[in-house]
């Protein structure tokens, strides 16, 4: 184990020393960063379902396989923070606080900027379509929203919370080299490198065989009168 690594550590509040397990730690931290976040990307990429002209009906459960990819998403991004919060909250605890150290900067920083990822999902406007909640499948005048009319709000919603989201594993990739640097773990180093290569291979066979769909056509439709798709009917 690293000399800058305690063996040991005090609960707060407590005369109680605890043996510390960093081991533990790596590896929640990379089964959130480098399994469930990941799993959550690429099923809003690549499993959103092949766009109808009305898009994803109303009713449709959250777990059916045509919504399954945003229900893990958000749920997923939830659960990441939460146990991100939980690991780094451990280390800091039972350390006396921040190490200061680049692994802590980079974690820090992962850990902020999905907190983000969470906060700008409060702002990404109605929803509206032809199939919204509130709206009348037969009068257009009912199906307006931040999302089906694509405001201003939703487009620069998208435009953060999709790069941040990219941003945000890199600074991960960043946390996990850090941390191995400090305590190497074979296993941790082994996984980091399938999960790339796997992340690599499945974008490219996805992408090669058109599992790329719109998001804006999955969820409201592929007809041409839809506000969204008349705006990019020469993209």
């Amino acid at each position: 184990m690293s000399a800058e690594l305690p063996a040991e550590g005090r609960l707060p509040g407590l005369d109680v020393v605890v043996p510390i397990h960093w081991e533990n730690h790596a590896a929640l931290m990379f089964a959130v960063w480098f399994v469930l976040v990941p799993v959550a990307v690429v099923l809003i990429r690549f499993g959103k379902p092949r766009p109808t002209p009305y898009g994803i009906p109303r009713g449709t459960g959250r777990f059916d396989r045509r919504l399954i990819w945003w229900t893990v998403h958000f749920w997923g991004l939830y659960a990441a923070i939460g146990l991100s919060l939980a690991g780094a909250a451990f280390a800091m605890l039972l350390t006396g606080g921040f190490s200061g150290s680049l692994h802590g900067w980079f974690g820090l920083a992962t850990i902020a900027l999905g907190a983000l990822q969470i906060v700008s999902s409060w702002f990404r406007g109605s929803h509206g379509g032809r199939h919204g909640a509130h709206s009348d499948p037969d009068d257009p005048a009912t199906w307006h929203g931040d999302h089906y009319d694509m405001t201003p709000t939703r487009r620069w919603f998208e435009a953060y919370h999709r790069n941040a989201g990219y941003f945000a594993l890199a600074l991960a990739l960043g946390a996990v080299t850090t941390g191995l640097a400090q305590l190497w773990l074979p296993a941790i180093a082994v996984g980091l490198a399938v999960v790339l290569a796997l992340g690599l291979g499945l974008a490219v066979a996805m992408t090669g065989l058109g599992r790329v769909h719109d998001t804006y056509r999955s969820v409201y439709g592929s007809h041409p009168d839809h506000p969204w798709n008349r705006a990019r009917r020469d993209l």
